[in-house]
């Protein structure tokens, strides 16, 4: 996972803001669920509590728990890509084959896009 895939989904997801509250439960810069949560705590065995999610740190740790399960290579039978873990991220276990979840992938790029464009 590159620096530059979570810098675009924080910006797609919240604006950057750490405290973002969506609609549907969702918590925190990258918009995390409550059942995210819980399912990172049952893969990892970890204690991850849905109100920490407001703490970036604590975000990042389940968004790299929960991609780095469901997009594993030896479950998608190819090497994992970036748009993989954002798909993943938007639509779940299976998101990375969904297509709906491309429309999101494309909000996602054109952050990556213009944020090297920012950098040269």
């Amino acid at each position: 996972m590159t620096a530059e895939l979570l810098a675009a989904l924080i910006a797609v997801e919240s604006g950057g803001d750490d405290l973002a509250r969506g609609r549907h439960g969702e918590l925190g810069a990258l918009q995390v669920r409550p059942c995210v949560v819980k399912d990172v705590n049952r893969i990892a065995g970890t204690h991850y509590r849905w109100a920490e999610m407001t703490n970036r740190w604590a975000a990042v740790g389940v968004f790299r728990i929960y991609t780095g399960h469901y997009c594993a290579k030896a479950k998608l039978g190819r090497p994992v890509t970036d748009q993989d873990r954002a798909r993943t991220w938007h639509g779940g276990p299976t998101g990375w084959k969904r297509r709906q979840t491309l429309a999101y992938w494309k909000r996602v790029r054109v952050q990556i896009m213009q944020a090297r464009m920012g950098a040269s």
